[in-house]
């Protein structure tokens, strides 16, 4: 019911920046919740950045407090992470995932409380 396509994705040096976008296609009578998770080589998917439908309301995992940005426009159905002061350990493939929900100020950062997946988009920061 609702496809999410990320792009924005790069290879970049310390200290840059890059913003990732993700398009979604769905019912324009649903709001969608939408957060970003990343995946390290090796390691788990983590949580990054969380937003409502509103807007209103986010989230951050601590790692990326203050230099990590996630807003949206719902007019053209995208969400944006700027990502600010990159760091090596940045590097990971970034994926966009969205729920539906009845509220506008709700905001999820569980894996499993997603319903929808992007394919994802690599981010490589180099030293």
């Amino acid at each position: 019911q609702v496809q999410l396509v990320e792009s924005g994705g790069g290879l970049v040096q310390a200290g840059n920046s890059l913003r990732l976008s993700c398009a979604a296609s769905a019912r324009s009578n649903s709001n969608y919740a939408m957060g970003w998770f990343r995946q390290a080589p090796g390691k788990e998917r983590e949580f990054v950045a969380a937003i409502s439908w509103s807007g209103s309301n986010t989230y951050y995992a601590d790692s990326v407090k203050g230099r990590f940005t996630i807003s949206r426009d719902n007019a053209k159905n995208t969400v944006y992470l700027q990502m600010n002061s990159l760091k090596p350990e940045d590097t990971a493939v970034y994926y966009c995932a969205a729920r539906g929900v009845l509220g506008s100020g709700t905001y999820y950062f569980r894996e499993n409380e997603y319903a929808y997946w992007g394919q994802g988009t690599q981010v490589t920061v180099s030293s």
